[in-house]
Order: structure tokens, then C-alpha cells, then sequence
């Protein structure tokens, strides 16, 4: 008798493979490989201690004008915290994927006392990459504090920290997520400045600047040479003894300015 129910099938070996390699595995470009994008550099050259301390002698305007204008974060990178705060270092740098925080951690163990911890969250208001939590830690590394192109969150605890300086974007509740990939001491673009690790950062409430490291000694000399006619300018203006000859120097360099008159003068 003809039996009624369905013969069984037994996947072949192909049907098997594409069961579990095709439908069930992720695509090659979703991998997190080792190499670029996912490395961590332990040991930085650094300034002299003397020398990065020698910068807290000038404003971050003053160091800005000797470079030309040209290594001065975006002003969207503010002091956070008591505005009255300094940070003076030199940079650990650490690069993020958007959103994540994985490598803000990991510097935490490769930054030394005095670093500045500087995040390339590459202006992401997605999350916050740190916290009270990673703050606190810092702080109890003897870290000099941290500068962010992106957001924080819990401002009122690091506040609560009082000696602790954070500049960064903003502030959002939304955490970050702790996945990778990143990097730690390899350059890295902040606030739209390049920052090597071991490059000076100075920053107070007018913003935040990078001295590039190669260059720190010999703008030191400079800024110190440049601050007792920088001061004696100054008290002049404050005197009110002051001439604007030199705006008509240049406007006489560049060919002279036409100058329309004004309305006659009254009967």
C-alpha cells in the first residue's frame, strides 16, 4: 500500500553551506579590522614640562596672533565648565566613530598626569562620547582635561568636579554606544585643526589653540619678546593716547580710499 505522506528532504551539502554562510553570516565590509581606524599608540614624544608651562603665561588671543590665526579651534569648541578654567597640555588624541566612546576609555589608560584629552568625534551631535563617570576617572589620572569636537553629557556632576576643565560643542542626555573602531595618539582633526599627539593645547574662555609641538619653543621666545610692547600699547589705549595712522598707511598702500562728501553744513 501506497504510503500517503511526503518523502523527506535531506539538504545537500551546498544547501547547508549557503544556509549558514549566506543567510546567517554579515557582509565583509561590516568587519572591524586591525590597522587604520583601529590602533593605539603608547609612547609620544612630549614638549619639556618647562616649556608647556611657559604657556600659561599668555592668552590664547596672543598665542593665536604669533601663529598667524591659523591653529585656532571653531568657537563651537567652549569651556563647559567654570569659564575661568585653563587647560594647558599636551594632546592625547583620540578618534571615534560617531556616536561611540570605546577609544575615550582605552586613552584613559595610555594618557600620562597633565595630558589633554582630545576627542575627534567629528562634530557628531548623534551622543555624548563622555560623561561624569569618564571625567572622574581622568581626574584621578592626573589628566588636564578634555577638549571635544562633539558633545557631553551629565554637565552638573563634572561640574560638580570643580577643577576639572571640559571645552566641547554641547551638552545632549543620549549616551554613547561602546563598539569601536577608533584610535589614540594618531592625528586627528579637531574644531577643524590638525592635532598630533603631543601638540600644546592651550585653551581658556576665549577658545581653544594648538601649538604644534616642532613649533612651541620658538614661539615661546616670540610671544615672551612681543609682551612688553604688547604691554605698553595697551596702557597706552587705556590712557586713551592712540592714532589710527596707520589704518590710513594702508588704505594709502592699497591706492588711496574715495571719500564722497557728506551733507553740506546748515545756514
Amino acid at each position: 500500500m501506497r504510503s500517503s505522506s511526503r518523502p523527506s528532504v535531506v539538504p545537500s551539502t551546498s544547501d547547508a553551506s549557503r544556509a549558514t554562510t549566506g543567510a546567517a553570516s554579515k557582509p565583509k565590509t561590516a568587519e572591524i579590522l586591525s590597522g587604520p581606524g583601529l590602533r593605539v599608540r603608547h609612547n609620544i614624544r612630549r614638549p619639556h614640562p618647562a616649556l608647556i608651562a611657559a604657556f600659561a603665561d599668555f592668552d590664547t588671543p596672543a598665542i593665536s596672533d604669533l601663529m598667524n590665526r591659523l591653529f585656532t579651534m571653531s568657537h563651537y569648541i567652549e569651556p563647559l565648565t567654570n569659564p575661568s578654567l585653563r587647560v594647558l597640555g599636551p594632546a592625547c588624541t583620540v578618534k571615534v566613530f560617531p556616536g561611540d566612546n570605546l577609544m575615550v576609555h582605552k586613552s584613559l589608560d595610555i594618557a600620562q598626569p597633565g595630558d589633554v584629552v582630545v576627542v575627534d568625534a567629528s562634530g557628531s551631535s548623534l551622543t555624548a562620547v563622555l560623561g561624569d563617570l569618564v571625567a572622574t576617572k581622568a581626574k584621578h589620572r592626573g589628566i588636564a582635561g578634555f577638549v571635544v569636537d562633539g558633545l557631553i553629557r551629565d554637565l552638573p556632576a563634572i561640574l560638580e568636579l570643580e577643577d576639572f576643565p571640559v571645552f566641547a560643542r554641547g551638552v545632549t542626555p543620549i549616551g554613547p554606544l561602546h563598539r569601536g573602531p577608533g584610535e589614540v595618539n594618531y592625528p586627528i582633526s579637531a574644531g577643524g585643526i590638525v592635532v598630533s599627539a603631543g601638540d600644546i593645547i592651550v585653551g581658556d574662555r576665549n577658545g581653544v589653540v594648538v601649538v604644534p609641538q616642532d613649533a612651541a619653543a620658538e614661539l615661546i621666545e616670540r610671544l615672551r619678546g612681543r609682551a612688553a610692547v604688547e604691554a605698553e600699547y595697551h596702557a597706552a589705549v587705556a590712557r586713551g593716547e592712540f592714532s589710527n595712522a596707520w589704518v590710513d598707511a594702508i588704505l594709502a598702500e592699497a591706492g588711496g580710499m574715495e571719500v564722497e562728501p557728506g551733507d553740506p553744513p546748515p545756514l
